[in-house]
Order: structure tokens, then sequence, then C-alpha cells
């Protein structure tokens, strides 16, 4: 219990954080720095102190582990970053969660997987949620369209990710898969943050250290670990964790950022919680494994 509390509130404290470094950097150089040290520190784990224990991927699965580094890493988290300068930490959360809905679409057309109809009602539901939560972000100018957008965007390539990690079936532990496309997306987002945000203001000050520090070490390590062991566990209480953090990521955008938590925001809540659970995906019982949770825990 402690650890997934621990876990889900660690997991929603991502886009919060991303609020705080976008006061002094912009937001794909950020994010490059972020993931360069991240992959780096993993790597540095895994291959020194861990020497022996993994193996090095080999020739052919290099391009996959960088293919999952575009998609899960510089466009979903490059496109979220740059999406957060206009659109709520909170809101982000939410959108996030939605992901199986996506998964299922594009595995309905690229792997020829049947959407099962209760699966479609869920979709329609978080869907109606999402729109509830959209409309007064649009009415009060609290996110703009373009923001919109690239969460899209982010959220689409992290489904096409999820898509192309179970139609690979690479056999690597889920730590070496993770520290490499976090490093291969850094080195990919060099040259567009250089050409993008080159005349932006960075400053290296206390504010853009502590994110750098509680991004690297907190989120994408400390809560990737937690991630791996809560799968081991029991994969289907690990899920109901990670669906559960827009409930902590509300409350810390609340408490930290002063984001106002509104009726719509709840409403949005309850409409999507309840499309994932009529879906299949917020499960509170046992039940068999997906072979993407199999993959995931070896």
């Amino acid at each position: 219990m402690f650890l997934g509390i621990l876990f889900t509130i660690l997991w929603a404290s991502g886009a919060v954080s991303v609020k705080f470094g976008l006061l002094s950097a912009p937001p794909l150089i950020m994010g490059t720095i972020r993931f360069l040290l991240a992959g780096g520190l993993l790597l540095l784990y895994i291959y020194f102190f861990k020497k022996g224990t993994y193996r090095m991927p080999h020739k052919k699965e290099w391009k996959t582990l960088i293919l999952l580094g575009l998609f899960n890493t510089s466009l979903y988290l490059g496109c979220g970053f740059w999406a957060l300068q206009t659109v709520s930490s909170g809101f982000f959360n939410l959108a996030v969660v939605i992901n199986p809905f996506l998964v299922a679409l594009l595995s309905s057309i690229l792997m020829k997987r049947s959407i099962q109809k209760k699966e479609w009602i869920g979709m329609i539901f978080s869907t109606i949620g999402l729109i509830i939560a959209t409309y007064p972000l649009l009415e009060h100018s609290h996110s703009t369209w373009s923001g919109l957008l690239l969460l899209i965007i982010g959220m689409v390539s992290m489904a096409i990710g999820s898509v192309y990690f179970q139609k690979q079936k690479l056999e690597l532990p889920s730590l070496v898969i993770n520290a490499w496309q976090v490093l291969f997306g850094g080195v990919i987002l060099i040259l567009p943050s250089i050409i993008l945000e080159f005349n932006k203001p960075f400053i290296l000050d206390l504010n853009l250290i502590m994110y750098l520090v509680w991004s690297v070490l907190g989120v994408s390590i400390f809560a990737m670990i937690l991630w791996f062991y809560l799968l081991k566990q029991d994969a289907v209480k690990a899920n109901i964790w990670l669906f559960l953090t827009p409930i902590a990521g509300y409350f810390l955008s609340s408490t930290l950022l002063g984001e106002e938590v509104t009726i719509y925001d709840i409403l949005a809540s309850l409409f999507v919680f309840t499309g994932l659970y009529l879906s299949g995906n917020f499960r509170l019982n046992k039940a068999p494994k997906s072979s993407l949770e199999k993959k995931l825990e070896s």
C-alpha cells in the first residue's frame, strides 16, 4: 500500500515538476538534459554497478530501442513538455490515463485486434470526460488549442510506442529497455532543441537544478524502479496505482501550483474512471495478465 501510494505521488509529480522547470528553461532543452542524465545514470547502474547481470542489446535490437526512444520519449514527453506551457498539469495527468484506449484503437488498425463492445463503451465515457475537462480550460483561456494538439500528438506517440513494443517482443529486461529508450530519446531531441530554442532564455538556477534532480532521480529512475517492483508483485494492482495518478496530480497541482480544481475536473475524472472500469482496464479483482504485463515483468 505504501509503495503504491508513493509511486502514484511520484508519477503524478512529473507533470507538476515540469511547470517549475519551465520557469527557468525552454521545454525541449530542459527535456533533453533530463533524458540524457536519466538514461546515462540508468546505464551506469546497469552495466557498471550491476556488471554481468544484464546483457547489451543485440544488433537487431538497436533499431527497436531507437524507435521506442523516438515514440515514448522524444515525441511523447517532448510534445508533453511543450504542451505544459499552456495546459494545466492536472489535465495532463488525466489525459495520460486514456492511453489504453489509444493502444486498443491502434492495435485494431496495425495488429488486426478486434475492439470489444465494453471497450467502445469505455472510450465513449472517457472521451466525454475529457471534453468536460477541456471546455473550461479553453473558455477561460487556461489552455490553448495548440497546447491541446501537442498533448494529443504526444498521447498518440506513446500509444504507437506501446503497440510497437508489443509487436517487436524484445527479449530484454524492462529496466534495460527503459534506460536505452530514455537515452536515445534525449539524443534525438538535441537537434530540435538547438533549432527551435536556440534563442530562448536558459537560466541555470536553483529552480532548474531542483527540477532536474527530482525529475531524473525521483521520476525517471526511482518511480520506474517502483513501477517494475509493483508489476512483479501484482500487475493488476500496479495498473490501478497508475490509473489513480490523476487524483494525486490534481492534489499536487492545487497545492504546489495553485491550479484550481473545479467541478468540471471532478466530473471529468468520474467519467474517465467510469470509462476505464467499464472497459476492463481499471480492474479491482485479480485477472489474467496481458501479454504486455508479462513482458514488463520479465
